[in-house]
């Protein structure tokens, strides 16, 4: 039986990632100490997950752990040699960041180098996965020229064709935010891990992933929240931009089947762009309007604040042809339209 190693295996990502190889026969270690709980509070705590995947999984060991504690990893990769490692575990907010950037620090790019270092020793034939962030690339985005204000949009044009975000894009010379810092960091030591040190090293350069297992928070997981919000009757802040930045989501579904197709043709130290592409594109003013369509909803309070999150993007859609074209059986499989239904689903049930 292969062995995978999940971090973050209460999380988004994670916990899809928990099911998927669960079903594929793998023997999962799960490893989660809920540390969202501690960034976001309460209602964000990854724990009912974990106790529905204890509930509903066996054979799957259940690891309370600080990915800090270096002395206890390296036991774990001692005692075990992994197939694969998904590192799905990190600190994902910008504002987070700001109030505690050496715990972000820590959290973000030393746990993973301990990790990655842990599997060149123990390890070193196994895969690595690696879950990066668009925001490795700064606000660049926001000094694309070819960026247009529309009705409930911002959009950027290149030749008067609709443009999207390649891995070509520079992570130099932008303001990214503490979180953005220690993700690049990670980032490319994980690169250098796969180039230098040989190891089977995927980065993936994630947007907006979401889905009904998302615990949202007003500083993380904005469609997830919104549509809380809208459902709950609870107000909703929009920070700048008149509501019209633009960001593309990925049903973490969909991402961690990027993450199998990758693992059965792995590659060393390669970064892919990972997101819902232009297909799955769309402002807050048009995620208003999909949520309370689907929803059947009259809500409208939502109120917009003149001042911007530092460092945030206007506009953001990735372009995933690199993927595609590398693997090419990949298919993008949940349409926004999929995802929110999904969402209002869970928190329509939970109420």
């Amino acid at each position: 039986m292969k062995k995978i190693l999940i971090t973050g295996s209460s999380g988004l990502v994670g916990s899809e990632c928990v099911q998927f190889f669960y079903l594929k026969k793998f023997k999962v270690y799960a490893l989660d100490n809920d540390l969202r709980g501690k960034f976001f509070g309460k209602e964000s705590s990854t724990l009912p997950i974990k106790r529905f995947q204890k509930e509903n999984y066996n054979n799957i060991t259940f690891i309370n752990q600080n990915l800090l504690n270096y002395r206890f990893l390296e036991d774990l990769f001692k005692n075990n040699k992994f197939d694969l490692i998904i590192h799905a575990a990190a600190q994902p907010s910008h504002d987070w960041s700001a109030q505690d950037p050496i715990l972000d620090y820590k959290v973000n790019a030393l746990a993973t180098v301990y990790l990655l270092d842990l599997t060149r020793k123990y390890s070193s034939n196994s895969v690595f996965i690696h879950i990066s962030t668009n925001k490795v690339y700064g606000d660049t985005p926001n000094s694309l020229k070819g960026l247009k204000e529309l009705k409930k949009r911002y959009e950027v044009f290149n030749n008067g064709r609709l443009y999207s975000i390649n891995e070509e894009m520079s992570i130099d010379n932008s303001k990214h935010s503490p979180f953005g810092a220690s993700k690049t960091s990670a980032d490319i030591i994980a690169q250098e891990y796969g180039k230098y040190f040989g190891i089977k090293t995927g980065i993936f350069r994630c947007g907006c992933i979401t889905g009904p297992n998302q615990q949202g928070a007003e500083l993380h997981g904005f469609l997830s929240y919104l549509t809380k919000c809208i459902v709950q009757n609870r107000r909703y802040n929009i920070y700048g931009y008149k509501g019209k930045q633009v960001r593309d989501n990925i049903h973490a579904k969909d991402l961690v089947n990027m993450f199998w197709h990758f693992y059965l043709n792995p590659e060393r130290g390669e970064v892919y762009n990972a997101g819902g592409g232009r297909s799955n594109s769309i402002s807050i003013l048009e995620a208003i309007d999909l949520i309370k369509n689907i929803a059947s909803s009259k809500w409208n309070k939502f109120y917009i604040k003149k001042e911007e999150r530092s460092g945030d993007h206007i506009w953001y859609i990735t372009d995933y042809r690199k993927f595609k074209k590398r693997y090419p059986t990949w298919n993008l499989e949940y349409s926004n339209q999929d995802i929110v239904t999904q969402i209002i689903n869970k928190f329509r049930f939970k109420k």
